[in-house]
């Protein structure tokens, strides 16, 4: 996709916006907009919500490992969404476990919260003419994989029993 990014951006109209379909993840979206894409839709923050995925500062988590079964740290400390301010890892993983709908309904309106911040970061590193060293940044965040304990903030809820 981005090799084919890379032939085609540079021949497209520079005043007129360039759509991507179908593209999604966060490191796809990051890449698209590099090479000059400037709008997308997608299912992947929704699918992913339903599928027990969260996407987060430090890569993608999976709701449904036990890691996550006694974590009272919230998906992310970033976050202000309904999913990380009310609610622990555990107990996501445990509705996901449960098969409670309110674990994708949850999942996909923090995904939807970390797009929007995404979204939001790239802009401004756009407007400051950063992108290539806020890309980097990203990348190496993505890289980093979860928080460790002394890197998250105190639970907002206590552990569930």
């Amino acid at each position: 996709m981005f090799a084919t990014l890379d032939s085609t951006t540079p021949i497209m109209p520079t005043d007129k916006p360039r759509y991507l379909m179908g593209v999604g993840t966060p490191d796809d979206l990051l890449g698209s907009v590099q090479r000059g894409v400037d709008m997308f839709d997608c299912v992947m923050p929704t699918r992913a919500g339903r599928t027990a995925r969260a996407y987060t500062e430090r890569g993608t988590l999976n709701l449904r490992n036990a890691r996550h079964a006694t974590d009272a740290r919230p998906i992310s400390p970033h976050c202000n969404c309904l999913a990380c301010t009310r609610h622990s890892r555990a107990y996501l993983h445990h509705l996901f476990r449960a098969n409670e709908i309110l674990g994708p309904m949850l999942l996909t309106w923090h995904n939807i919260a970390y797009y929007q911040r995404l979204m939001r970061q790239i802009r401004q590193a756009i407007v400051d003419k950063n992108l290539d060293a806020t890309a980097a940044r990203m990348r190496a965040e993505w890289a980093a994989q979860d928080w460790t304990e002394d890197e998250m903030p105190q639970p907002l809820i206590p552990p569930i029993p």
